[in-house]
C-alpha cells in the first residue's frame, strides 16, 4: 500500500482512485461498508487525517482513538487498500468551506473518480457538509459519490461510540463483533521494571498513551510478532493497567507470551484482547500474586486452546 501525506503533491500516475473518506478509528464493520463501496469504481484508496480532527480541536480531552496511526494502516491494507492519502489535519484543511474541500482536496488535489462515505459524514469548516451535499458537489466536480447505509449489529447501529463501550465494560468480544476483528494494541516491545522477569513470568511491554483504554484488568490474548527473527503468531494472558501491587500509576500493557524464548525489545507486536479474566487487584505479598498468575495463565490457555 502507498501512503502519501499531502494532497496537494499527489503524482499523476497515484491520481484518480476510487476513495472511501472519513477517520476510519477501528476499522470497524461500518467503516468496511463504506471501503466496499468503492471497491468497484478503481483502485482502492482511503482518504483520511491525521491527526484525527476531534484531538486537533479538543487536544486535551481524553484519549479516545481505538488504534494508532500505525495500526489503523496496517488494517487497511491488510484488507486491500492500495492507497493510503492520509491527510495533515492543521488550521488550513479545518478552514476549507464543503464546497472548497470537494474542489480543493477531492477533485484537483487527488484527482478523484469516486468518493465513497457514511450516511453519517460531514465535512468542511464547522462540519457544515453533510453527505448529500458531498454527492451534489461530486456532480459538480466530475467525481461520483455513493453513501453507504449505517451498519447494524444486535439491533444497534455499530460504532466507534459503541465499541468504546464495550471495551470499557470489559467486553473484548462484543467490540469484536462490531469491529470485525479482535481489538488490538500495536507497538514496539519496550523495556519495563522487569518484575515479570523476576517472578518467572517475563513480559512484553508497550506504551498505550494516546489511545481509548479498556477495563483495566488481565485478559487472555493472541499476539503477532510483525518482523524479525521470532515473527509468527502466539497466545498469552496480558494485563492492563496501573499495577496496584507496586503502587504505580501509569496505564501499561504487559503481556506474558506462553512458550516464548527470546529478545522482542523493539519489535513491533500486535496484541488481541480476546477475553476478560479479572480486575486488577492488589495482593498481600508475592506469593499470593503468583498463585493468581498462575491461576490467569491457566484460564488463559484453555480459553484460547
Amino acid at each position: 500500500m502507498q501512503v502519501f501525506n499531502d494532497w496537494r503533491s499527489i503524482p499523476q500516475g497515484e491520481r484518480g482512485a476510487s476513495v472511501a473518506l472519513g477517520n476510519f478509528d477501528g476499522v470497524h464493520l461500518g467503516h468496511r461498508a463504506v471501503i466496499d463501496l468503492a471497491r468497484p469504481h478503481g483502485p482502492l484508496g482511503i482518504v483520511t487525517f491525521s491527526p484525527h480532527p476531534r484531538e486537533y480541536f479538543a487536544p486535551h480531552a481524553p484519549a479516545f482513538r481505538l488504534m494508532s496511526d500505525g495500526a489503523r494502516a496496517h488494517e487497511l491494507a491488510r484488507i486491500g487498500v492500495q492507497r493510503l492519502f492520509q491527510l495533515p489535519f492543521d488550521a488550513a484543511l479545518a478552514a476549507l468551506s464543503p464546497l472548497e474541500f470537494a474542489r480543493d482536496v477531492l477533485a484537483q488535489g487527488l484527482g478523484a473518480r469516486h468518493v465513497t462515505v457514511g450516511a453519517d459524514f460531514s465535512f468542511g469548516k464547522a462540519r457544515a457538509g453533510r453527505a448529500q451535499d458531498l454527492a451534489d458537489l461530486g456532480a459538480q466536480f466530475g467525481f461520483g459519490v455513493s453513501i453507504a447505509d449505517m451498519v447494524v449489529g444486535d439491533g444497534a447501529e455499530v460504532s466507534s461510540t459503541a465499541i468504546r463501550a464495550a471495551l470499557s465494560a470489559g467486553n473484548p468480544r462484543a467490540a469484536a463483533q462490531m469491529l470485525g476483528h479482535p481489538h488490538s494494541f500495536e507497538g514496539a516491545v519496550i523495556h519495563g521494571h522487569k518484575r515479570g522477569r523476576e517472578l518467572g513470568y517475563p513480559t512484553a511491554n508497550m506504551d498505550i498513551s494516546g489511545l481509548h483504554l479498556p477495563r483495566f484488568g488481565v485478559y487472555a490474548v493472541r499476539v503477532s510478532v510483525l518482523g524479525g527473527a521470532h515473527q509468527g503468531q502466539y497466545i498469552g494472558a496480558a494485563s492492563l493497567g496501573i499495577r496496584p501491587m507496586f503502587g504505580e500509576n501509569l496505564p501499561n500493557l504487559e503481556t506474558f507470551i506462553f512458550d516464548f524464548s527470546g529478545d522482542l525489545y523493539g519489535a513491533v507486536i500486535s496484541v488481541e484482547l480476546i477475553e476478560f479474566l479479572r480486575d486488577e487487584a492488589k495482593f498481600d505479598g508475592l506469593p499470593a500474586l503468583m498463585a493468581q498468575m498462575a491461576d490467569d495463565c491457566a484460564r488463559a490457555r484453555a480459553i484460547l486452546a
